[in-house]
């Protein structure tokens, strides 16, 4: 197994857990503030594997390297691996943030938009998959 395929496996692991916690938020009221700060962690955690994902795979495939993640995703842009170069640009701000500044109304904020989010790192994975 490469490096990559590691990488990969790894990154499905957290994107399943991501979905896991979202679906629960999704089907129950009870503990809402325990469940969007376990979902905002584990899309920091996906994140995370998902852009140094990305960057080996540009390595292996494209010979390409890369430092940070904004880098991983114009880069991967250009290869034509992802579709919308801002959609991760913004992901990428928005994972900033929540390690850095966090109060409640960001946090639902972050958390409206998590469906979202998951959809594209599901999408990413189905190509990184193939």
């Amino acid at each position: 197994m490469t490096k990559n395929e590691a990488q990969i496996v790894q990154f499905e692991k957290s994107l399943k857990k991501l979905g896991e916690v979202l679906e629960m938020i999704k089907n129950t009221h009870e503990n809402h503030d325990i469940f969007r700060d376990s979902a905002i962690q584990r899309f920091e955690i996906a994140f995370d594997l998902c852009w140094k994902t990305l960057k080996e795979y540009l390595r292996e495939k494209h010979g390409i390297e890369t430092a940070s993640p904004k880098k991983v995703f114009q880069e991967s842009f250009k290869q034509g691996v992802i579709d919308n170069e801002d959609v991760w640009l913004t992901m990428t701000d928005m994972r900033n943030e929540t390690t850095h500044a966090y109060d409640e109304l960001f946090a639902e904020k972050v958390l409206v938009e998590l469906p979202n989010i998951y959809s594209s790192l599901e999408k990413l994975l189905w190509i990184l998959k193939k």
